[in-house]
């Protein structure tokens, strides 16, 4: 049987480096769900893609947060997977006590120390690295370091 899975992760944070990392925390965790024969969806990165909606902007992020939220409950069998190594933001904590609210399943999981690196190097070698950014990723990190 196919596990529908909601993923959980910060997003929003008060400067650009840490939504960078935030995005690649994510991505992270998307692939770990799909490692683990899951059917994840995360919908901060989807519907923050520049030209769908910004986050920054209240309406939109109301907006996206309802359309993530709708889709998943329309799903048969779907668990809010909280991955809480970045720790729990404040619209983690709403997708938690949605997901509680509406009677779904949550599961808390971590990636592990090392995380960060691991990702770093699969998305370098990424055949779209460069459309993504991650051809300088790490040379940013270590100019703002």
């Amino acid at each position: 049987m196919v596990k529908f899975v909601d993923i959980e992760t910060p997003y929003a944070a008060i400067d650009e480096e840490r939504i960078r990392r935030n995005l690649l925390y994510a991505r992270a965790c998307v692939r770990d769900s799909l490692i683990r024969d899951e059917v994840p969806f995360a919908a901060h990165l989807f519907y923050t893609q520049p030209g769908i909606l910004d986050d920054n902007i209240f309406k939109e992020r109301e907006m996206g947060i309802n359309a993530g939220k709708e889709l998943i409950e329309s799903l048969p069998g779907i668990v809010t997977v909280v991955y809480e190594d970045l720790g729990i933001s404040r619209g983690m904590k709403f997708g938690i006590e949605r997901a509680q609210n509406n009677g779904r399943t949550v599961e808390y999981r971590t990636l592990g120390q090392g995380w960060e690196e691991k990702e770093l190097e699969i998305a370098e070698k990424h055949s779209h690295a460069s459309l993504w950014g991650f051809n300088n990723y790490k040379k940013k990190q270590k100019s703002s370091s």
